[in-house]
């Protein structure tokens, strides 16, 4: 199926949405209840699920009176704070207990906030469902979108990121076969503009300094290598259906143009917002509707002019090395992500350098035989061989 469709006609919703929201404690997840808090004439939060933050899955299940919470981490979920939940709620404990939350009869809207591979099951368990899914899991789509765009139905599935929910806004009503190239912007992260020699040196600390958002630390290290702009790139040509080498990158400061369209004519859509999540996340809530701002709007007038540029992918060579998985396609992107993941952990533990990330990403890729993508059981098992792969790449190059 396709995530394209004709112009929707707007109906009013009857009742709230009904939401679950996976991960409500990370930046995504946090900034997902500040939408529902600001309008909850339009939405009910029914779910929540945490990996091992309880005090604050507790201190959200009693404001929003949720049904049903779930915790991965088993150990988190001896937690006694949990006996605070309110007395109607059911807690559930492991990976397994997460997903269940993505097929519940009460739930209208899944979020899917989880952090990597980890969110591909209940991603997968809430299109199978014939839920609505608002995710912001890209790394399940870039490893299982041949898997998941299969499960899609038109208007059920609303990318949360920037880029892809304004590409999504861009194309709605529009026919695939008019789209010519898609413009992916990037803010060009901590280190736009440094050479290979400069970013040898770079620590931790330094990539985790976003110049305009304000994100987890593993998408932020993503976004200072450029992995995550690679990672979008194989987002956008699973759920746009375009070739990779149809999406350019296109590197722009101010983070104010989200991303645009091209079209045969020549004609571009671009959508242009506040650098704030709470605008896509919105979106996907409402779609097809649209409701007042929870994001701050900008006074165009006042304004700093708008910038771009070209992505260095030779100095950034983890944005080239997911174009590459990208157009071998099958489990080679699998096994990238579960790369970067062992990797860009590694660096923020600081056990390997900045760009060690980029070698043992390359030295998986070149170790990895791809096959055609036909089980999340295949997919769990090319993960899980690859992760080990590079722990053993990263033991070596950090000697």
């Amino acid at each position: 199926m396709t995530i394209f469709q004709d112009r929707p006609v707007r109906t009013a919703q009857e009742g709230p949405v009904r939401v679950a929201v996976l991960g409500c404690s990370g930046s995504i997840g946090t900034q997902t209840l500040d939408v529902c808090r600001r309008h909850p004439d339009k939405v009910r939060v029914v779910a929540l699920s945490v990996m091992g933050s309880t005090r604050r899955l507790v201190d959200a299940a009693r404001e929003f009176g949720v049904a049903h919470v779930a915790v991965v981490d088993e150990r988190a979920a001896k937690d006694p704070v949990l006996s605070e939940l309110p007395a109607s709620c059911e807690l559930g404990v492991g990976a397994r207990a997460v997903t269940r939350l993505a097929e519940l009869p009460d739930v209208d809207v899944v979020v899917n906030a989880l952090v990597g591979f980890a969110g591909i099951h209940a991603g997968f368990a809430a299109l199978s469902a014939h839920k609505k899914l608002a995710y912001a899991n890209k790394e399940s789509i870039v490893v299982g979108g041949d898997l998941m765009m299969p499960l899609v139905r038109p208007g059920r599935l609303l990318p949360v990121d920037s880029e892809h929910s304004a590409i999504y806004q861009c194309i709605v009503g529009e026919r695939p076969e008019d789209v010519s190239r898609i413009w992916l912007t990037c803010s060009g992260g901590p280190f736009y503009g440094r050479n290979r020699d400069e970013l040898a040196s770079v620590t931790a600390a330094d990539a985790l300094a976003h110049p305009t958002w304000t994100m987890g630390e593993k998408i932020t290290i993503d976004c200072s290598t450029l992995m995550n702009k690679g990672l979008e790139v194989i987002e956008a040509h699973h759920l746009f259906q375009q070739p990779i080498d149809a999406i350019r990158v296109l590197v722009h400061r101010q983070s104010k143009i989200h991303s645009m369209v091209e079209f045969v004519d020549g004609v571009v859509k671009a959508q242009l917002g506040s650098s704030d999540m709470r605008a896509p996340i919105q979106y996907a809530l409402s779609y097809p509707e649209r409701w007042q701002a929870s994001a701050t709007r900008v006074d165009w007038c006042a304004e700093d002019p708008l910038t771009f540029g070209e992505a260095d992918e030779r100095t950034f060579g983890c944005l080239a090395l997911a174009r590459e998985a990208g157009r071998v396609g099958g489990t080679l992107p699998c096994a990238m992500n579960a790369a970067n993941e062992v990797a860009n952990e590694a660096f923020r533990k600081g056990l390997c350098g900045f760009l060690d990330i980029e070698r043992i990403v390359s030295r998986v890729m070149d170790k990895t035989c791809a096959e055609r993508v036909e089980s999340l059981e295949q997919l769990d098992e090319c993960d899980a061989r690859s992760r080990a792969l590079a722990g053993t790449i990263l033991s070596e190059v950090s000697r």
